[in-house]
């Protein structure tokens, strides 16, 4: 099992190694591979860095906890990164194609026509970021420490290093290169998953009648207030509204900066969208099956349950697989966010216009050591962190592009009030959780999204 595991992540570490070849010496390459991508590349590779440890350990726990009511996080986040990307994905792109700058914050600041904003924007993000990645490096420990009893500060140190080693040879074009490889990894163990579980419950039809006798458990809605279909309804679609925030998560959106022009946008979408319905039905579908292949009397961490489930199905070659599949999820998202952090300090804050090597490898190596040790210091829910930063950076930055898509002209003060006021909403919600069962994002999304509309100048 070990032997597996580890030769796997060795092979992608050569991987990303490799990819040092078609490296130069330039900010644009480090940072955007020169916008050379393929479209192919550019979609799975978006998709592998969307669906993090997040997915492996989080949603699955989650929906072990939830059964089908958890469907609606899939189709929320997918129809809602669907839809806000189809109304703002053409101006922004635009952008991207002509700004000389590289990163998300210089981008979304060049639209904004506003310098202070870039650097605002920068903060939020290396802030938020270096937690999401934190918690890639926690669902590393998280594994390794279920499943081959390593001490969970040695499986965070294992997937850190790994990720620092190709990261700093290569920047984004490693992490792009890796994506590739770790995708196919992610769908393979996923898939091997769902066969023989339903092998093991004795076939589909037999799968389905025993979830259904489990209370509750195929109920669609997660809600309490199982007798108002209006609150069930927009409790349910509220997550919408999760996948509209993907305009705010950088480490996704630099993916298709990198496509050389706008027709290959329309093919890395292609394959985005398509490889990213499969994988997030593969893994909804082993959330749901681990509950009848585990034990329920037994107590443990439900976002131990795909670890566990790969113990009791497989061989010890095939749990090796299983193991570097999620490690694959949580390497292909936190080389991402280390990579972006790097460019919010070198770029947006530092501006270092010229490349140097050494100040930027520096930058890329701190990033990533600060991540690592926030991640030993707190080892709490994976599901918890990931939607955490998702939704502070989807409030912050996706009703700022909102406006700027319809031509409105926001100002460094407005932004910050409307930053502080949906924070508060956000703060608020959470502390008294008067919702159950509603995504909490959606607050003080609106909450912003109101206010920059009404200050907006034409």
């Amino acid at each position: 099992m070990e032997i597996v595991f580890l030769g796997l992540l060795f092979f992608i570490a050569l991987i990303g190694i490799s990819s040092s070849r078609f490296n130069k010496p330039t900010v644009k390459n480090y940072y955007l591979a020169d916008k050379s991508l393929s479209p192919w590349l550019s979609g799975l590779s978006a998709m592998a860095t969307n669906n993090s440890g997040y997915m492996f350990i989080g949603l699955i726990g989650f929906t072990y906890l939830n059964g089908l009511s958890s469907i609606w996080l899939m189709i929320g986040w997918i129809l809602g990164d669907y839809l806000i990307t189809k109304k703002l994905f053409p101006k922004i792109i635009t952008k991207s194609f002509t700004s000389k700058n590289v990163t998300y914050a210089s981008i979304i600041g060049d639209l904004a026509k506003n310098k202070l904003i870039t650097k605002l924007i920068a903060i939020i993000s290396f802030v938020f970021l270096l937690i999401y990645a934190s918690a890639q490096f926690a669902a590393s420990g998280k594994t390794l420490m279920a499943v081959m009893n390593w001490e969970f500060y040695f499986g965070v140190i294992t997937g850190g290093l790994i990720v620092l080693v190709y990261s700093l040879t290569s920047g984004i074009r490693a992490s792009i290169w890796t994506d590739a490889a770790q995708s196919i990894i992610m769908f393979v163990s996923m898939g091997a998953l769902v066969i023989f579980s339903i092998i093991e419950l004795g076939g589909v039809n037999q799968a389905l009648f025993q979830l259904s006798e489990i209370d509750g458990f195929m109920s669609p809605f997660q809600s309490d207030h199982t007798d108002s279909i209006v609150f069930n309804i927009f409790s349910s679609l509220s997550w919408i509204v999760a996948g509209m925030f993907v305009v705010g998560q950088p480490h996704i959106m630099i993916r298709f900066f990198a496509v050389k022009n706008n027709s290959d946008l329309v093919q890395s979408r292609a394959f985005y969208y398509s490889s990213y319905i499969l994988f997030y039905g593969l893994a909804f579908t082993v959330g749901m099956l681990s509950r009848l292949v585990l034990d329920q009397n037994i107590g443990f961490d439900p976002e131990l349950a795909l670890p566990m489930m790969a113990q009791i199905l497989f061989n010890p070659f095939m749990v090796g697989l299983i193991i570097s599949g999620i490690f694959a999820a949580t390497m292909s998202t936190a080389d991402s966010l280390i990579i972006n952090c790097s460019g919010n300090i070198s770029q947006d804050i530092l501006e270092l216009t010229k490349f140097s090597k050494m100040k930027i490898t520096s930058i890329t190596l701190i990033v990533a050591l600060t991540s690592i040790m926030i991640a030993l210091i707190n080892n709490g829910s994976v599901f918890s962190i990931v939607v955490f930063s998702w939704t502070i950076l989807g409030f912050l930055l996706t009703p700022l592009l909102i406006m700027i898509s319809l031509n409105k002209s926001i100002s460094t003060k407005d932004f910050v009030i409307s930053a502080l006021l949906s924070t508060t909403v956000f703060y608020v919600v959470n502390q008294y959780a008067p919702f159950d069962g509603v995504y909490l994002g959606i607050f003080p999304f609106f909450v912003s999204l109101i206010y920059l509309y009404l200050v907006e100048k034409k």
